[in-house]
């Protein structure tokens, strides 16, 4: 009987250190960073074509994640943006400039993007959740 209570408690002690653990991760994982872009499209057709399908291929090698673009902005406060808008989640810091500085999006921006659009990026560090 000894021995039953002695697994049982052993098993109540395993689970709070295990559940302590997986608090403490918690605690430490870092927020989500938004990547927000706004796009001055100066032939829409082209960069469509050329830019846009490759981008979006860069962004998720990379591990970001689209998830909203368009020129269908709804102005709730403010001047609307009369660009379209692109939003990105990206897992970290450090995964965003990652992307940014690799070789695959530097040479597609110099060559194709610059050449049908200006854009206006910038981030913002989400809430953990």
């Amino acid at each position: 009987m000894k021995r039953y209570i002695t697994l049982g408690l052993a098993a109540i002690a395993s689970a709070v250190l295990g559940a302590a653990a997986v608090q403490t991760l918690h605690a430490q994982a870092k927020p989500p960073i938004y990547q927000i872009t706004e796009i001055d499209v100066s032939n829409l057709d082209a960069y469509m074509k050329e830019y846009a399908p490759k981008a979006q291929a860069i962004v998720r090698a990379n591990g970001g994640r689209n998830l909203a673009a368009g020129e269908n902005v709804t102005r709730v406060e403010g001047d609307a943006p009369k660009r379209r808008v692109a939003l990105t989640v990206w897992d970290s810091m450090e995964k965003f400039q990652a992307y940014r500085n690799s070789a695959e999006f530097k040479e597609l921006r110099a060559t194709v993007g610059d050449k049908y659009a200006k854009f206006r990026t910038f981030t913002v560090e989400g809430v953990a959740q």
